[in-house]
């Protein structure tokens, strides 16, 4: 929740990597699962600026990880897809509410069916950002 503790960053993240940080879910008049913006799209309500600010980086590829699977994960992979971004969802650095399989393999369909691809920490789509 907004203004907690709970949502702070975790001191050990190394925060002279980051370029910027998107609060998302900033309207309590709409939810907001994916990072990209509310459900509602027509009209656009309170969209996040995420899509214009990747485009104007020349950021083609994105990698999505976090909580939660089914909702967040899921909803931010897919806006990102139809934004036109190669988009990754990376299986085991997410987390699901619902952990019943089922639950996650409909997620998991839904994204493909998207146009999302879902990886692995071992994929081969992850040597474009490992260390060398």
């Amino acid at each position: 929740m907004q203004g907690t503790p709970g949502c702070e960053l975790v001191p050990e993240l190394d925060r002279s990597k980051l370029d910027f940080v998107l609060d998302k879910g900033q309207d309590p008049r709409v939810e907001m699962y994916s990072a990209f913006g509310p459900p509602f799209r027509s009209p656009k309500v309170c969209m996040s600026g995420l899509e214009d600010r990747l485009k104007a980086a020349d950021i083609t590829d994105l990698f999505i990880v976090g909580l939660a699977w089914g909702f967040c994960v899921k909803y931010t992979a897919i806006d990102a897809a139809r934004e036109g971004f190669r988009t990754y969802v990376i299986e085991e650095a997410t987390k699901a509410g619902d952990h019943r399989e089922q639950a996650r393999a409909a997620s998991r369909k839904e994204m493909q069916d998207a146009g999302v691809h879902v990886i692995g920490l071992d994929s081969k789509e992850l040597d474009m950002v490992r260390p060398r």
